[in-house]
């Protein structure tokens, strides 16, 4: 089963990697882009038995390394 995982940093938190983008895309001419916000994205191939243990899986997965969640919210999508 494969999984398509989305780190995104927290709507209340500074993105200052994301600010300096911003910055950037508005010195090369870009002045129509409004807020930027920088975040990751994980492909995982998963042996699990059923749908339920790899969402299971996943949510583990995120809370103890693939995501801080102190800062950042994740989702998570199965395909197969």
């Amino acid at each position: 089963m494969k999984a398509k995982v989305y780190v995104t940093i927290k709507e209340n938190v500074l993105d200052p990697q994301g600010n300096a983008v911003q910055g950037a895309l508005h010195s090369l001419g870009f002045s129509e882009v409004g807020k930027v916000r920088i975040g990751k994205f994980m492909e995982v191939e998963l042996d699990a038995a059923d749908r339920a243990q790899a969402e299971a899986q996943l949510k583990s997965m995120c809370e103890k390394l693939l995501a801080n969640t102190v800062v950042e919210d994740y989702r998570f999508e199965l395909e197969g």
